[in-house]
């Protein structure tokens, strides 16, 4: 069991010590507290999920869009590399279902690189995240990526305190050399609040469909939030190039999530046939690396 984030606090005598709630992952019911917080956690704006209808009616229009964009990387010769970071269970591989359901999978990979071998391990630390790097009419779609390093790697000791320093200086370098060879790199962050995480956590653990997401390391995500969120701050700010600037989706609620992430993409990118229709990012829940640490960042 892991201690988990105190729910408000009730009147208690003062010779009696409040409870510590904890976050038991294996417990059948989620605890009441977790459950009624998990939506509005971490500052979420909205108050309520998108329903279903528009969520769908959005959802087909921006597929749609996603072939014409598709259409014109493969017609134009373009490189582009789609990067999702972020929280345990904040809902990257949902996000990127969505994003290449209806793609060409010749022409859009998804890249969900398993841990290092042995050799890996020895190499220059980029080389294997280099060899998927899309070549001319590809996209390809990073579930996780080099931003491992500055995350899991750093929290759970992966690697040296010399070695995340060392990534956090040279990755922006190295991604504007990447951006001046062609490839258009955007680089999302999906930040979801600490009851929420443990909201999808429980329900992966319970469902046996989706028992197989959970790694060992997932069970302690809840204990080490304090120190994801000083990793992901510092590489946030450290990491947040002109060439390939971060975005931040706040991701509490995922057909938000879906939408704003797709919608996002298609703006980053010049495509002749661009509809209008796409409208406007959600700035509640959309937001630069600057303005998101200015807020208070992971914390």
């Amino acid at each position: 069991m892991t201690k988990a984030p105190r729910p408000p606090k009730e009147k208690t005598p003062e010779t009696q010590e409040p409870p510590q709630p904890v976050f038991d992952i294996h417990a059948k019911e989620l605890p009441e507290w977790i459950d009624q917080k998990a939506f509005r956690s971490g500052g979420y704006p909205h108050k309520r999920k998108l329903k279903r209808k528009p969520y769908d009616k959005e959802l087909h229009r921006l597929q749609i869009e996603l072939l014409k964009m598709l259409d014109w990387v493969k017609r134009e010769g373009q490189r582009v590399a789609i990067v999702f970071e972020g929280r345990d269970a904040a809902g990257k591989g949902g996000a990127i279902q969505r994003l290449t359901e209806h793609l060409n999978p010749r022409n859009a990979r998804i890249v969900a690189l398993p841990k290092p071998t042995d050799v890996e391990a020895r190499q220059w630390y980029y080389q294997r995240y280099v060899a998927h790097m899309p070549p001319r009419g590809e996209i390809a779609v990073f579930d996780r990526s080099w931003y491992n390093r500055a995350g899991v790697e750093r929290v759970f000791g992966f690697c040296t305190p010399e070695q995340t320093d060392t990534f956090l200086n040279e990755t922006p370098g190295i991604e504007a050399m990447l951006a001046r060879d062609g490839i258009r790199i955007i680089k999302i962050f999906l930040s979801i609040g600490p009851e929420m995480q443990m909201k999808r956590l429980h329900a992966r653990w319970h469902d046996p469909l989706k028992r197989w997401k959970l790694s060992d390391l997932d069970f302690k995500a809840i204990e080490k939030w304090n120190d994801y969120s000083l990793a992901y701050e510092k590489m946030l700010a450290m990491t947040d190039g002109s060439e390939a600037p971060w975005s931040i989706i706040k991701a509490n609620d995922k057909r938000r999530t879906r939408i704003e992430a797709i919608r996002h993409i298609l703006r980053q990118l010049p495509y002749g046939e661009k509809n209008s229709s796409i409208g406007e990012s959600d700035k509640g829940i959309v937001i630069s690396a600057p303005a998101f640490l200015a807020e208070g960042g992971e914390s």
